[in-house]
């Protein structure tokens, strides 16, 4: 059974906000979409707030075959799911490997059906492509790294289909709740994994780094 840390606070369950959206990187309005999954959807959604070019992030579900699915039902399993960040950016302002770049060094990208103290694979990680360019950017990173690390990465490459939308509490946690969001990312222990895998690049926000 999927389940997370003991101290991560019970939430009042709202009404679902969930839409599916379509597989499209790029909108009418010149925007792109990106949607990754790298463990708790809080803490992915803070590391991409930070980034100059993004224009917004929603928490929610992708890449099981649930239509519509509560958090409940996603983190209880059976869905498939996986808690993902759907990411709306600029590209004139940041480029997509800048967006794999900041995502790579705020995963653990060597766990397998998990992430940091979430377990279970609606925890895992995952980069949802929504196009061959997207597709071909997230493997040549991927590769990057496997060379880099020697050694397997576990990050999966999928086809995106369908995002939904997570519960209303779940958009912004951790500016809603700053006190319970910290000190459940503390007791997780994330940031003391991200510095041992990466170091001083931990949180990928250094401009200009490379890929690799």
């Amino acid at each position: 059974m999927n389940w997370k840390f003991s101290v991560k606070p019970l939430l009042i369950a709202t009404l679902p906000l969930s839409l599916a959206m379509p597989a499209a990187s790029q909108e009418d309005d010149g925007s792109a979409q990106a949607v990754f999954a790298g463990g708790c959807f809080w803490c992915v959604e803070e590391a991409f707030d930070k980034v100059d070019g993004v224009l917004a992030t929603t928490s929610g579900f992708s890449g099981g075959n649930v239509a519509d699915p509560s958090y409940e039902q996603v983190v209880d399993g059976d869905t498939g799911h996986a808690e993902v960040v759907e990411i709306e950016y600029d590209p004139e302002r940041v480029d997509y490997e800048t967006l794999l770049y900041v995502f790579w060094r705020n995963i653990d990208p060597f766990a397998e059906g998990r992430q940091f103290c979430d377990v279970g694979d609606s925890y895992r990680s995952a980069i949802f492509v929504l196009d061959e360019e997207q597709r071909e950017l997230a493997k040549a990173s991927r590769e990057a790294l496997a060379e880099r690390f020697d050694r397997e990465i576990a990050t999966e490459i999928n086809d995106f289909e369908a995002f939904y939308a997570a519960e209303e509490y779940h958009q912004d946690y951790y500016r809603k709740n700053p006190v319970r969001y910290n000190y459940y990312k503390a007791a997780c222990q994330r940031e003391e994994r991200l510095e041992e895998v990466w170091g001083d690049e931990a949180g990928g926000h250094r401009a200009g780094a490379s890929l690799g």
